[in-house]
């Protein structure tokens, strides 16, 4: 069953990634993955806001499984993120290459900080 919920989130969030990055890299006319960024960030409050609702309201594990590590694990992406800072740096723009890291880290951990307190502000 486990397995099956995987896959079933999954189904949507992969699609959903690559949609959403495609949309959001092609309204910036930069080579800044935005679009990674953005589905990266988006996952992270969703996770957070997942196992914040599981530890706050009791959301079942079932729900955790199919949204959590199928819809999230689908949905983001650190090997495009990590082939795209590699690009950026191949191509000589360090700085975006950088900003890109340090902006995905930080902003990665206080989304999902923010999708965990949201959950709490739930109950």
């Amino acid at each position: 069953m486990t397995l099956l919920l995987v896959f079933l989130g999954g189904i949507v969030g992969a699609p959903a990634r690559y949609l959403i990055d495609r949309l959001v890299q092609r309204l910036h006319d930069s080579v800044f993955p935005w679009g990674t960024l953005s589905v990266n960030l988006c996952g992270s409050l969703v996770l957070g806001l997942v196992l914040g609702a599981r530890d706050h309201l009791g959301l079942p594990q079932e729900m955790v499984t199919l949204l959590g590590a199928g819809f999230c694990g689908a949905f983001t992406t650190f090997s495009t993120f990590g082939f795209e800072t590699v690009r950026l740096l191949e191509e000589g723009s360090v700085l975006e290459a950088g900003l890109n890291t340090l902006g995905s880290l930080v902003l990665g951990l206080l989304a999902a900080a923010a999708g965990f307190a949201l959950a709490a502000l739930l109950v």
